[in-house]
């Protein structure tokens, strides 16, 4: 786990070196206010105030040089405007020369995260500390850096070492840190509760038992607020079995349990005025003598019927029997996040996570919170015109549609058919990963879609 808490410091005067931020528009007045050996330096480097271009300027002496960046606008900063330098600044303390940094304190934090579990020689990491008078702005970024860093590092480690069993362990720590409640089910005990998470695990039991992992906090006269997640710990697509490229990065098919963990540690750690309960199914959907087949006919905890079309859309099985278990107890609003389909990555590409819900107003209201903190989602329909697609011969649904039209659709249809009539729910189809890096956003597992849901979920309960 990363330490970012010694990144971001109150300003008391101590000495740093200075950041100057320029854009484009205010280029050239900063260039005439500088002196002939700062302009001297700026050309020789090249720097025009492009997005993410540096220049070290020179000082009085070796030790008082300072830097200048470019911005896109500095009336108004992103989240990863100080990632880059963060990145690649020599190890120090630094402070921007006028200004607050405002959101860009979390890019700052985010873009010194590092992954070094299985390195036998660690790259040494100096840390670069930004000084800052906005004192007040530091916990609740240090929370969600911290957050994205649990779903970074969670949905990064392999598969052998990460198992339904390692989930537990890190829902254990959570819950033992804030005083929440757990309740585990697991291996044979779930075939009459829970069949489906019971029969998409079961291949693996010997070694990666499956499990619903639970944990309820706060007071239960508050609203109830009920996070599912996802967490198919390795996914070989069962007996419908993915060819070795569709394997390679299965070990983030528990990027939805991964968001929820981290979610529920926000929502715990700030004394958010809620019944919280959150599920987490995890299995394994691995293949043996003892797998589920295509054609099978799965009970379910609802107590209706599905024929398995394609044994490699188990995590919206799962799920099925969480959502319901989750609607018993009657939440005021449902959230889930699964790494669920690949149409929604091939509609909207890995960095937008589509949303859908019952009621789009909120959608549009969590996609308006998530472009403000840099963590956008689309929403999209839960267009019922497509329920037909759903129907079976001979049970109550299928599981997984034939053809190649509106697959992130039907998942969502899927799952809607999960989750009690009347509640309030939101389905985000998560990637959880990067394919490649940016600044402040490393290669590898990543929380997209995180911070639009906690703002939403801060809004909404925070009387």
């Amino acid at each position: 786990m990363n330490d970012f808490s010694s990144l971001i410091q109150p300003d008391r005067g101590q000495p740093a070196h200075l950041i100057h931020l320029v854009d484009k528009a205010g280029f050239d007045d900063w260039m005439k206010a500088q002196n002939e050996g700062v302009r001297a330096a700026v050309r020789a480097q090249k720097f025009t105030a492009g997005g993410y271009e540096k220049a070290i300027l020179p000082g009085s002496n070796d030790d008082d040089w300072a830097v200048v960046s470019g911005v896109a606008d500095t009336g108004s900063l992103s989240s990863w405007c100080l990632a880059k330098l963060a990145e690649t600044l020599p190890g120090g303390q630094y402070r921007l020369a006028s200004g607050e940094a405002g959101p860009a304190l979390f890019g700052w934090l985010t873009g010194q995260y590092r992954f070094d579990r299985y390195r036998s020689k660690p790259k040494v990491h100096e840390p670069r500390v930004l000084l800052t008078g906005e004192v007040a702005r530091i916990p609740a970024i240090l929370a969600e850096a911290e957050a994205v860093a649990l779903v970074r590092d969670l949905v990064n480690t392999p598969a052998e070492d990460m198992g339904p069993a390692a989930l537990e362990a890190e829902a254990r720590k959570l819950a033992e840190r804030h005083k929440a409640e757990m309740k585990v089910t697991a291996g044979d005990a779930l075939e009459q509760g829970y069949p489906m998470i019971h029969a998409v695990g079961r291949a693996a039991a010997r070694i990666h038992a499956p499990r619903l992992i639970e944990m309820q906090w706060g007071d239960t006269a508050h609203p109830r607020l009920a996070l599912v997640g996802k967490g198919i710990t390795f996914d070989s697509g069962g007996l419908d079995i993915k060819p070795s490229a569709g394997m390679a990065l299965m070990k983030k098919d528990m990027g939805g349990a991964a968001h929820v963990l981290a979610l529920a540690g926000l929502i715990m750690a700030s004394g958010l005025k809620v019944r919280l309960h959150m599920l987490v199914a995890a299995a394994e959907n691995a293949i043996s003598g003892h797998a589920f087949r295509p054609g099978d006919v799965l009970n379910t905890r609802k107590g209706d019927t599905v024929e398995i079309t394609n044994t490699d859309a188990e995590g919206r099985l799962v799920l099925g029997d969480a959502l319901w278990h989750a609607g018993e107890d009657k939440p005021d609003l449902v959230i889930d996040y699964a790494t669920l389909t690949g149409a929604a990555r091939v509609a909207l590409g890995p960095d937008l996570p589509p949303l859908f819900s019952r009621d789009m107003a909120a959608a549009a209201e969590i996609a308006t919170l998530g472009k403000a903190c840099d963590d956008p989602l689309w929403p999209m329909p839960l267009w019922h015109g497509y329920d037909d697609m759903l129907k079976s011969d001979i049970a109550d649904m299928v599981n997984s549609v034939s053809g190649p039209f509106a697959g992130a659709i039907t998942a969502a249809l899927f799952l809607d058919k999960f989750v009690p009539k009347g509640v309030d729910w939101f389905h985000i189809d998560t990637f959880a990963w990067r394919p490649a890096a940016k600044p402040g956003r490393p290669k590898g597992g990543e929380a997209l879609g995180l911070r639009a849901l906690w703002r939403y979920v801060q809004a909404r309960y925070a009387g």
